[in-house]
């Protein structure tokens, strides 16, 4: 019995050789339906952000609407406090059709009306002083060893202008944190 030599041939047709990059990469699994497909993880490390120059925030925003012949016009008023929490402080007030734009404006307009605090060594002021603005009556008293006993935007104001053990008290029902900042502001202006 004489054995023939067997041999193993590969068939040449291009359907049955796999492509060289199929087996290098593994199957991408379709998205379950409704979900987006996994992505890879980030490489690039988050951007720190400067340091702005002042700390801001927003103490009001409001949708104001304009009836006008064919319909409403929309716009944006945004009451914003700046401040760099060391005796500087400033109170503004924006008006735009956008949001963006509102406030930009606002922070321009709060940088315009800075005012430069008088503070004792402890970070308090010097001595009891009351304003009225508007409709709003405030009255900041100075109480050591208390801490910054203080509501609505008059806590705003004097966190962002650095004042410490103060105690403030709001003498009027105006809920107006706008009309409430400007007469925090004229009360600190009152002590130098």
């Amino acid at each position: 019995m004489s054995e023939a030599p067997t041999t193993t041939e590969t068939p040449t047709t291009p359907e049955a050789t796999p492509a060289p990059e199929a087996a290098a990469t593994p199957a991408r699994r379709p998205a379950p339906r409704g979900k987006r497909p996994e992505r890879a993880p980030r490489t690039q490390k988050p951007r720190e952000r400067e340091r702005q120059e002042f700390e801001q925030r927003i103490i009001e925003i409001r949708r104001v609407v304009r009836v006008v012949s064919g319909g409403r016009r929309f716009s944006f008023s945004v009451a914003m406090v700046i401040g760099d929490q060391n005796g500087r402080v400033g109170v503004g007030l924006g008006k735009a059709t956008d949001t963006a734009l509102a406030i930009e404006k606002a922070i321009r307009n709060a940088k315009k009306n800075m005012i430069t605090i008088k503070r004792t060594e402890s970070g308090s002021i010097p001595f009891d002083v009351q304003s009225r603005t508007d409709s709003s009556e405030i009255a900041l008293i100075p109480s050591k060893g208390r801490g910054l006993v203080a509501g609505s935007a008059v806590r705003t104001v004097l966190e962002f202008g650095g004042v410490t053990d103060t105690v403030a008290k709001i003498l009027t029902r105006s809920k107006s944190k706008l009309s409430i900042a400007r007469a925090t502001v004229n009360a600190l202006k009152k002590l130098s």
